[in-house]
């Protein structure tokens, strides 16, 4: 399932990676959902590069990208549910590997790759680290999830029951609404790693995080995120790892704020700053802080 906004420029590229390893309309559905885009139409690009194997769907107003990830996951007919950002690609063997997973351990709840990231342009510039060198199910997966968003969407396939028992994605959030999500199914089911990288995740400022990276509303939906799942994790641990995950993304935003700097961009300095310091205050965070401002 494929949802789309405003990215038909890469859409062709999405739909060539998965159309090479398609099983057949018996074995998989494959459709576009797309949220009304205005500046460009994603139709025209599932018709010339779908060549009728691809169903479109058109959402009749825009409903933002969390719903309609929500009509994704309703018009599915599957029992294995992947959904593939619009702008973002598979590797040939995706599909066979994770079906693989799914086979061998009937109890997982979800299983994933190891992803690579794209710039803008498609090139490929970095790879996620290795969870671990074998096929299988990932060992204290919750409390590792948990610190740090370590599944990046177009990686990860999720059972169909899995979705229907935990619901859809948490509306609250307008970003880190996947880490969430990922978190969940984690406190509940076993999940599945293939260290193969797969999957490519592209990075650019039209994406929903880098829209949101300005504002700095990136960190704020990511400490919400990470205060919403707490109630998921082991009572006598959940604390301090949700401090020590906030903390983490404190010193992503200081990060982004120096970047930002370097840009000349002072909104956005401004804004990473906030978020930096209400999501985290620890002595890691100031002392970081510090250290960036001497440099700066």
């Amino acid at each position: 399932m494929i949802p789309t906004y405003n990215c038909a420029r890469f859409l062709p590229e999405t739909l060539a990676s998965l159309l090479m390893q398609d099983p057949g309309p018996e074995q998989m559905q494959i459709e576009v959902i797309d949220d009304h885009s205005t500046e460009d139409e994603p139709q025209a690009v599932v018709q010339a590069v779908g060549g009728g194997r691809v169903a479109f769907y058109r959402q009749p107003e825009n409903v933002g990208h969390i719903r309609n990830f929500e009509t994704c996951i309703r018009r599915s007919r599957g029992h294995l549910i992947h959904l593939l950002h619009g702008d973002d690609r598979v590797r040939n063997g995706f599909y066979h590997k994770m079906q693989a997973g799914f086979d061998e351990e009937p109890q997982i709840g979800a299983a994933f790759c190891r992803q690579i990231f794209a710039a803008e342009n498609g090139d490929e510039v970095a790879i996620s680290p290795l969870e671990q060198a074998n096929r299988g199910i990932l060992g204290n997966w919750l409390e590792r999830l948990a610190l740090e968003q370590r599944i990046m969407t177009p990686s990860i396939v999720v059972r169909r029951t899995v979705y229907e028992e935990l619901g859809g994605f948490d509306n609250r959030l307008v970003c880190a609404e996947d880490w969430e999500m990922w978190v969940r199914i984690a406190a509940r089911y076993p999940i599945w790693y293939e260290p193969e990288p797969l999957a490519v995740y592209r990075m650019h400022s039209a994406s929903n995080t880098g829209r949101h990276t300005r504002s700095g509303e990136d960190i704020r939906y990511t400490r919400l995120a990470i205060e919403l799942f707490q109630s998921y994790l082991p009572k006598e641990r959940a604390t301090a790892i949700t401090q020590k995950a906030k903390e983490t993304y404190a010193l992503s935003a200081l990060e982004s704020a120096y970047q930002m700097w370097i840009k000349r961009d002072g909104v956005a300095l401004k804004a990473q700053l906030r978020a930096a310091f209400a999501c985290s205050r620890s002595g890691k965070v100031l002392r970081h802080a510090g250290r960036l401002t001497l440099k700066a």
